[in-house]
């Protein structure tokens, strides 16, 4: 099965562009978030959607927790997909998928121990995917991804294999370990944000050999 690629932390529609250009499936915008890189306006993630070509992905990572809450954030930026940053309720995963039945919903699990699998049966039936990530949520401080760290990716491997859903792999990918990545956990899609970025910029060049690397394993 062909492996996707989600650039994340896009920050204007030249890195945009750049991702695209790179053969990229789907772009992540990151909306305001308690801590990590990457942040934009909402008008910018709507700049960039709105400019994203079929059959690319837009995903709005949002850290609002309730579906109220999301519904409206997504009338805001026009992704095609949104990607759920924190463990919300399960009562508001269902609204979400009633409020926004159009919208594809990613829910991040941030794999912290195998209490993670736990998480599934909860979200599988209000979900298109899942996003397997390093965050923190219950720190003093939430972190919530954009982290730079891998996981036990065993977990993560056990993770894919009882989910009924895609799974992408996020959290400390380069190009030095994407094959590693692939072959280890056997995800739906790899994730990644600091691993192609220099000096806070979108490197042309990280991203090619991320690619050719993932896109070989």
């Amino acid at each position: 099965m062909r492996i996707r690629i989600k650039v994340c932390c896009i920050a204007s529609r030249e890195e945009a562009q750049i991702a695209v250009d790179a053969g990229a499936d789907a772009l992540g915008l990151v909306a305001k978030m308690p801590s990590g890189p990457g942040p934009i306006s909402d008008e910018e993630i709507a700049d960039i959607t709105a400019i994203v070509p079929p059959p690319v992905a837009t995903f709005m990572l949002t850290s609002r927790t309730t579906a109220d809450a999301i519904s409206q954030h997504l009338d805001r930026t026009r992704p095609t997909s949104v990607q759920i940053v924190s463990h919300i309720d399960e009562t508001e995963a269902a609204r979400l998928a009633r409020l926004q039945p159009h919208v594809r919903r990613v829910q991040v699990i941030h794999v912290e121990d195998r209490s993670a699998l736990d998480l599934i049966p909860v979200y599988a039936p209000h979900m298109h995917a899942f996003l397997l990530d390093s965050g923190r949520p219950g720190a003093d401080t939430p972190e919530l991804g954009g982290t730079g760290r891998r996981h036990d990716w065993s977990i993560s491997r056990a993770f894919v294999e009882a989910s009924p859903l895609p799974v992408f792999l996020a959290g400390g990918l380069t190009a030095d370990n994407a094959r590693q990545a692939v072959r280890e956990v056997r995800p739906f899609g790899l994730d990644l944000c600091t691993g192609v970025r220099s000096n806070d910029r979108l490197d042309e060049a990280k991203l090619k050999a991320f690619m050719t690397a993932a896109t070989t394993a």
